[in-house]
């Protein structure tokens, strides 16, 4: 057993009030982000002059005297906003080095900031049975639905866009119960048509969540298009549009933690493709079909659950894993209206994704040296 990084989140039920006071320091820290990027915007474009964190830091004494709203929030939340215009623009940066696109961070609009962070356990914050203290808030009721393993380090309150709160608490030192040596390896291929098919045989049904609700979304999508911009009407039409998303992405969540729970407990070696999501999302016809499959979050849970359990998780590279015959090595073109692969060579007839799901789990074992 050794320890690892976790996070739990737990729904909340403020009071009106407490909810009220909660809007408010959101709606703080929005205009603190924004005051913050425009000052760094301005020192760069009039004298030429790039500020540090701490520069940013250093003004909020002075800040507060200006707007004496700011000390409704907690300090440490408010620094925390300094935090996050800082790994804005380091992610700016970034993507300058690499020749990418950057996307210079963004003013937020009224509504867009949507979470407060209390980066210290215990100063600001602490928790005491099921009701989670807040500074500046009150004491609040949340459901601990399960018990927050190891050491919390930081508490992030977040709205959700319907209207719905939240805690989240970064843990360390988080046990991992270390499942039963089992050398069992699994190849999984991915797909549209199928969710999953692993190396085995056995099938995961893909379903399609977002397609099943497409109806529901685009009846509240109309509603929401004729009301007019600003109207309470449109913010009530708004808030529906958001719940029948926020529905399909919790079974979209329950699915892939349901599943990804089932393969580490029966496989001790996965082997998943090594696929890039967003350059698959570039196919105009596939990429609704893409999105609502959520490999990425799937791949997400299965690598910490086998980090947790114990279990080998490896990535492979999945070029022609769908062209290559599993049982020869014979390459041929597959497209993608093809489902059966059938060899030329030796004869062999398999289901495509499961043929491709057994030449991951070749690249896999190779992989192992």
């Amino acid at each position: 057993m050794h320890n690892m990084k976790r996070t739990f989140k737990y729904r909340l039920y403020p009071t009106r009030k407490q909810e009220t006071l909660l809007n408010r320091q959101l709606e703080e820290c929005r205009w603190l982000y924004n005051h913050f990027l425009e000052h760094r915007k301005n020192a760069w474009e009039w004298y030429g002059v790039g500020l540090s964190l701490y520069d940013q830091i250093g003004t909020l004494p002075s800040l507060k005297k200006d707007r004496p709203s700011l000390e409704t929030v907690y300090s440490q939340s408010l620094q925390n906003v300094a935090v996050r215009i800082d790994l804005a623009f380091q992610s700016f940066f970034r993507r300058i080095k690499r020749g990418e696109n950057p996307g210079y961070p963004r003013f937020k609009g009224r509504g867009q900031y949507a979470s407060i962070t209390y980066p210290q356990w215990n100063s600001g914050c602490d928790l005491t049975g099921n009701r989670l203290r807040l500074s500046k808030i009150g004491t609040v009721p949340l459901v601990l639905h399960r018990p927050v393993e190891g050491k919390i380090k930081t508490c992030t309150i977040l709205r959700s866009s319907t209207g719905k709160w939240w805690a989240t608490f970064s843990c360390e030192n988080v046990p991992e119960m270390i499942l039963p040596s089992n050398p069992l390896p699994v190849g999984i291929d991915v797909g549209v048509q199928t969710f999953a098919t692993l190396s085995d045989g056995t099938v995961i049904e893909n379903p399609k969540f977002l397609k099943k609700s497409a109806k529901r979304i685009a009846q509240a999508q109309r509603k929401l298009e004729i009301q007019k911009k600003g109207s309470s009407q449109r913010e009530k039409v708004k808030k529906i549009v958001a719940k029948v998303h926020e529905r399909v992405a919790f079974r979209r969540t329950d699915f892939a933690h349901r599943h990804s729970r089932q393969i580490v407990n029966q496989y001790g070696r996965i082997f998943v493709e090594d696929i890039t999501i967003n350059e698959m999302n570039s196919h105009r016809c596939l990429n609704r079909s893409i999105r609502d499959a959520a490999w990425s979050q799937f791949f997400l849970f299965l690598s910490y659950k086998a980090e947790s359990a114990g279990r080998e998780f490896r990535r492979v590279n999945p070029a022609y894993t769908s062209q290559t015959c599993s049982s020869c090595g014979h390459r041929q073109k597959m497209p993608l209206s093809e489902r059966l692969y059938s060899c030329p060579c030796c004869g062999m007839e398999k289901d495509r994704d499961h043929n491709a799901s057994l030449n991951i789990l070749r690249l896999g074992l190779e992989s192992r040296g």
